[in-house]
């Protein structure tokens, strides 16, 4: 593979904001009339990025994906606890939602078509945690988790969400809090554990968009109280943009693209399903940007993904 290019979809959390990242991946496959999984040699999602990764690995068509954010969004997010001291919402729906034969059903993490790399954490022994399919010979264990499960593990989101303990009883928590934006993740995966050169690579990050967010001054001198709602977003938008600067800085401008449209502060929310707003930022996003897509990313087509260790 010396000479060939290999390109990387990257797909940050965000919460039901995937439903932005879904839609602007269904409206260049509509526009071009292609698979956008067939043009990726691996992908990789944090959180709600993890669903759609996995989602895209095991064949569904991001138009699907969108329809799962919809359909399931307000059952996910519906009923909110107002306990301070217990996470806002119950793990059932989203549980519910991923085992849906129309989503994941009871299909394994193995059966991806694609390379897939899917973040967490690991709360009870306070360390990264990484699923990985058997693309590579030492990996021969997370392939046969049900997809659901590694789904659950990825967006565990502290305070949203209980820890996933569906998998080895392993406290497993939302990878955002640590790398919210994988594409690094995907940099160190290729050349580490595929053999492959970073002249070779090409990135297609994706966010579910960048509030424009005024930082009031209090924060200079604030304690406690007033860092309790900045401190997380100033973390993942900090994680996000740091990230995106090494990989651009590595791989050179020409072949990374960053897709994360900035909107005003509150406009979206983790956990509020604004389905007509993020639809329209999707489709009035998409089509500006689908020149770039085209220019980078249609001239390869990745070669099937051949396991190392068989199901």
């Amino acid at each position: 593979m010396a000479d060939k290019k290999f390109q990387i979809l990257s797909l940050d959390g965000g919460g039901i904001k995937g439903l932005f990242s879904a839609a602007v991946l269904a409206h260049w496959e509509n526009d071009l009339k292609i698979s956008i999984r067939e043009h990726f040699d691996l992908i990789l999602g944090t959180s709600t990025g993890g669903i759609i990764a996995i989602g895209l690995g095991l064949g569904l068509h991001p138009r699907e994906i969108v329809n799962f954010y919809v359909n399931k969004g307000k059952s996910i997010f519906g009923n909110k606890r107002t306990n301070l001291f217990r996470n806002k919402y119950a793990q059932e729906p989203l549980k519910e939602a991923l085992r849906d034969p129309n989503c994941f059903g009871d299909r394994l993490f193995g059966e991806s078509s694609n390379r897939l790399v899917i973040p967490s954490y690991n709360i009870g022994d306070d360390g990264v945690y990484l699923f990985k399919t058997a693309h590579h010979d030492r990996l021969g264990r997370d392939f046969k988790v049900p997809a659901w499960k590694v789904a659950l593990a990825t967006s565990a989101a502290p305070t949203y969400f209980p820890a996933c303990t569906e998998i080895d009883h392993i406290r497993h928590i939302d990878g955002g809090v640590w790398a919210n934006n994988p594409s690094m993740i995907g940099v160190v995966e290729a050349i580490s554990f595929l053999g492959i050169s970073l002249e070779q690579i090409r990135i297609l990050s994706l966010g579910t968009t960048d509030q424009v967010v005024h930082r009031p001054e209090n924060l200079n001198r604030g304690g406690l109280w007033q860092w309790k709602k900045q401190a997380i977003q100033v973390a993942l938008r900090g994680q996000s943009m740091g990230v995106n600067a090494q990989i651009s800085l590595l791989l050179g401008e020409d072949n990374v693209l960053r897709v994360d449209p900035k909107v005003p502060d509150q406009l979206f929310e983790l956990d509020k399903l604004s389905e007509k707003d993020l639809l329209s930022k999707a489709a009035s996003f998409s089509r500006s940007v689908v020149p770039l897509f085209k220019n980078k990313f249609m001239d390869h087509k990745a070669d099937p993904f051949e396991p190392e260790h068989k199901l």
